[in-house]
């Protein structure tokens, strides 16, 4: 008899930002697998097996949860923010639609979680208001010349971007290539938010706009906000600014 995978969001960091259904699925699992500084979040329980693996083995770790909960067992795969977000989730879909037919059986549930654009977008104000998309900088998957062409339609098109996965070892040029084709479409006056491990130890957050983003520090922990034309900042003397995109827009020409 198949058993049960949940795919936990376990949000940006805090506990006080995991959902109480997320916190029962973790409590309720016989095994939990996940990358290993995400397990690391999850409290030890008696009896629960853990599984870390490596950042860049999804496939490998979506099979063995799948084949653990194959055999009967309640398992939780975790995945830091939502788990349909550049995340999990889709690994093990992925999985499933591949491979044996044992793993169609198994009874999958995804548990939503804060994802890090919601989370930096809460601290700087609502520069969500409106229109807005999540693009992802990392090239392993597909082609950069791809990347540069969804920002400058996302640009052209008046959506503020989120932008994920901005810099690793591996990829050190790539952002600042990224802000030069926005650089291309949008003001430079547009405002631009980094928030480093919001919701975690060490949290930052830096507003700057399209000309000067080049210069702040980013790494695979920060999500960068680019706002449209339309997003505005509120200074506040004392206090930090509130950016925000309006929830009406004008249309061009008018």
């Amino acid at each position: 008899m198949s058993g049960r995978l949940a795919v936990v969001g376990l949000g940006p960091g805090d506990a006080r930002f995991l959902t109480a259904d997320a916190q029962d699925t973790l409590r309720q699992a016989e095994a939990v697998y996940g990358y290993g500084p995400y397990l690391d979040r999850v409290p030890a329980r008696p009896g629960q097996s853990r599984h870390a693996s490596d950042n860049r083995e999804e496939l490998a770790r979506a099979g063995a949860a799948l084949d653990h909960a194959a055999s009967g067992a309640r398992v939780a795969m975790v995945s830091g923010g939502d788990p349909g977000v550049f995340a999990m989730a889709a690994a093990i879909c992925e999985a499933i639609d591949a491979g044996p037919p044992a793993w169609r059986g198994v009874d999958l549930a995804i548990i939503p979680g804060v994802t890090a654009m919601l989370a930096v977008a809460a601290r700087a104000g609502a520069p969500l208001g409106h229109d807005f998309c999540a693009i992802s900088l990392s090239d392993n998957l597909k082609p950069w010349a791809l990347i540069e062409r969804r920002l400058a339609a996302a640009a052209d098109a008046g959506f503020v971007i989120a932008l994920y996965n901005p810099v690793s070892k591996a990829r050190p040029t790539q952002l600042v290539a990224a802000f030069g084709t926005l650089g291309r479409h949008l003001p430079a006056t547009t405002p631009v938010i980094f928030g480093r491990a919001v919701g975690r130890e060490g949290e930052r957050l830096a507003f700057t706009d399209l000309a000067h983003a080049g210069a702040e520090p980013a790494d695979m922990a920060t999500l960068i906000i680019v706002g449209s034309e339309a997003t505005r900042i509120v200074t506040r003397p004392g206090l930090s600014p509130l950016v925000y995109t309006p929830r009406a827009a004008v249309e061009a020409g008018r």
